[in-house]
C-alpha cells in the first residue's frame, strides 16, 4: 500500500482499520505518515541524525506493540509522547539530565487536539441536525422544543397541543430514531 494512497483516510479510521482486520500495513501507513515528525522529536532530544534514527524504530515497534492495549483518540499526541519518553529513557541511560521540558512543542499538539475536537464536534452536530430533519414531525417538533429550546413537558403541551403522555412518548420514540440514524450514518 502506498501511503499518498490514503492521505484523505483520516487517522481514526486507519486506526478503526487496523483494529477491525489486523492488517499491520494499516498501522504502517499512520506510522508513516508522522515518520518526520518522530524523527524531528528524536533531533530536538538527542541532537545526533543516527539517534534520531534509532529513536524513529524503538518508536514504530513500541507502537506496534502498545497500539492494541490502548484506546488512542489523538494518534499524533500518543505517539509524539511515545517518542519524546523514548528519548528521555535513552538520555538517562547515558547519564544525561532530563529535566528541560519543550512547553511550546506540547502547546502545538494541545491546540491541534483542541481543533481536532472542535472539528469532530461540527461533524456530529451536523450529523445531528441533519437526523433530526428524518424525524416524524411530531417527534422533530417535541425533541427540538425539549432539547434545544430547553422547553418544560408542560410548556411543549401548551405549545403542540398534545397530551403529557404524547410528548414524552415523541421524545423518547424521538431520542431513540435520532440514535439509530446516527449509529447507521457515523
Amino acid at each position: 500500500m502506498q501511503p499518498d494512497k490514503f492521505k484523505h483516510i483520516s487517522d481514526e479510521s486507519l486506526l478503526q482499520a487496523y483494529r477491525t482486520d489486523g492488517n499491520r500495513e494499516w498501522l504502517g501507513i499512520l506510522l508513516q505518515r508522522y515518520s518526520l515528525m518522530l524523527f524531528g522529536v528524536g533531533m530536538k532530544y538527542m541532537k545526533n541524525e543516527a539517534d534520531a534514527k534509532d529513536i524513529v524504530q524503538q518508536v514504530f515497534y513500541k507502537a506496534i506493540i502498545e497500539v492494541s492495549k490502548y484506546k488512542v483518540d489523538y494518534f499524533k499526541s500518543w505517539i509524539y509522547m511515545i517518542a519524546k519518553n523514548q528519548c528521555l529513557m535513552q538520555l538517562r541511560k547515558k547519564g544525561i539530565k532530563t529535566t528541560e521540558i519543550f512547553d511550546h512543542t506540547q502547546a502545538l499538539i494541545d491546540e491541534e487536539e483542541e481543533s481536532s475536537f472542535i472539528r469532530k464536534r461540527e461533524y456530529s452536530l451536523n450529523h445531528l441536525e441533519i437526523a433530526v430533519e428524518n424525524l416524524n414531525p411530531e417527534q422533530k417538533q417535541c425533541v427540538t422544543l425539549f432539547y434545544l429550546e430547553k422547553k418544560s413537558y408542560q410548556e411543549i403541551v401548551q405549545i403542540t397541543g398534545f397530551t403529557l403522555m404524547q410528548v414524552k412518548s415523541h421524545i423518547q420514540n424521538g431520542k431513540r430514531n435520532l440514535k439509530i440514524i446516527l449509529e447507521k450514518h457515523l
